[in-house]
């Protein structure tokens, strides 16, 4: 299970979630400066990278407005870009849509050393397209699907993968507010379509089916944090220490050197007449 030391006391989901009975503030005054978890991120994700033998897979789900993009450019301050890569997932289309619902993510995980991030991800199999099929409804078999990601995730945690699953729990009244916001920006307007009328009106059953799933692909391997979305900021300085916290797990140290190559590197520079 992902070490965290938010883990056991705030944010890890024990069973069946609603997401009410989560905050979506955080009153707690132990929280780890932003700063400082944003360093840690990129020392010791270039230590992963540098070691090459483990892989970091980071989820980030939440209704639209939770700030998901925006914790990602966070995340990614100080990240070595070799190493890390972030993909975002809409609705399933073209070849998307005419291949199992994995095919799409599956090319896009980590390689060993990589941390990346997924902007929703294979989880929308079972969350969006219970809203907004894109098959026949009753060609659908959520309880395959959800065997089916665990089993997916279990996998991938014991060839080296080590999953965090965030959901950012954002309050209606804090949903509503960041949509007029947009509304009264010209700059974010552009994002707004008929989905977003819709998705506004059936708010209500898309996290109904969000919390199903969760409760249905929390496993030991790979659970789901529940993290307080209603501050950006703070949301921000929560997954920040958590990602940070995990990634000096994974890779304490750089590799040991080589003695015998950094001597003959030595020797090659002083015959060059380099010093």
């Amino acid at each position: 299970m992902p070490s965290s030391e938010f883990a056991e006391s705030w944010f890890f989901v024990p069973g069946k979630p609603r997401f009410k009975d989560y905050p979506s503030v955080l009153d707690d005054d132990k929280l780890p400066a932003l700063e400082t978890s944003l360093e840690e991120i990129g020392e010791y994700q270039r230590r992963l990278w540098a070691n090459g033998r483990r892989a970091l897979l980071l989820v980030i789900h939440g209704p639209d407005t939770s700030g998901k993009d925006s914790l990602i450019r966070t995340l990614a301050t100080y990240a070595d870009p070799a190493g890390f890569h972030a993909w975002s997932f809409g609705r399933p289309q073209g070849a998307e849509a005419r291949h199992d619902f994995l095919w799409r993510v599956t090319p896009l995980l980590p390689g060993f050393g990589q941390m990346v991030a997924f902007n929703r991800s294979h989880h929308e199999a079972v969350i969006g397209e219970r809203v907004w099929p894109v098959h026949a409804a009753d060609s659908y078999n959520w309880p395959n699907r959800y065997r089916a990601i665990r089993d997916f995730e279990k996998h991938l945690v014991e060839e080296g993968t080590t999953l965090l699953k965030i959901w950012l729990n954002l309050s209606e009244d804090e949903h509503r507010r960041r949509l007029l916001k947009r509304l009264d920006k010209p700059r974010k307007r552009w994002k707004f379509d008929k989905s977003d009328i819709d998705g506004w009106e059936r708010r209500q059953q898309y996290a109904a089916f969000a919390e199903e799933a969760l409760a249905q692909t929390h496993t030991e391997e790979a659970p789901w944090f529940i993290v307080p979305g209603d501050s950006k900021p703070q949301a921000r300085a929560i997954v920040s220490a958590i990602v940070a916290q995990q990634l000096k797990h994974l890779a304490p140290e750089y590799p040991k050197e080589d003695k015998a190559v950094l001597d003959a590197y030595r020797r090659l520079l002083a015959e060059s007449g380099v010093k």
